[in-house]
């Protein structure tokens, strides 16, 4: 007698568990960002983060980087995710509410 053979996909929609890999990655991106803006004075994080590094890029399509990723995810400036990073409360709320899609979106 063989053993049945169950996917993976059948197993998390029986466990009612849902993947949510990018809902993930998305909320530890945004709350480090936001660990490394509130950080007092200057660091290389900081400095990297925001990409205040001089110097030139390399040739080709320029690479997708985190301020990239958490403007289209917010749909704010730096400007404004910096303000909002410096008060934790409204962090947090911004974190959960990018992070957390609402059943109506898709």
């Amino acid at each position: 007698m063989l053993p049945e053979k169950k996917t993976n996909s059948w197993v998390l929609e029986s466990a009612g568990v849902d993947r949510s890999l990018l809902q993930s990655v998305k909320k530890r991106k945004m709350t480090y960002f936001g660990h490394v803006i509130q950080k007092d004075g200057e660091c290389l994080e900081k400095e990297i983060i925001q990409g205040t590094i001089p110097g030139a890029r390399r040739r080709g399509r320029p690479k997708t980087d985190w301020i990239n990723n958490i403007t289209s995810w917010t749909g704010l400036g730096m400007r404004q995710l910096v303000d909002k990073a410096l008060d934790r409360e409204a962090w947090r709320k911004l974190v959960h509410s990018a992070t957390n899609p609402r059943l109506d979106d898709g």
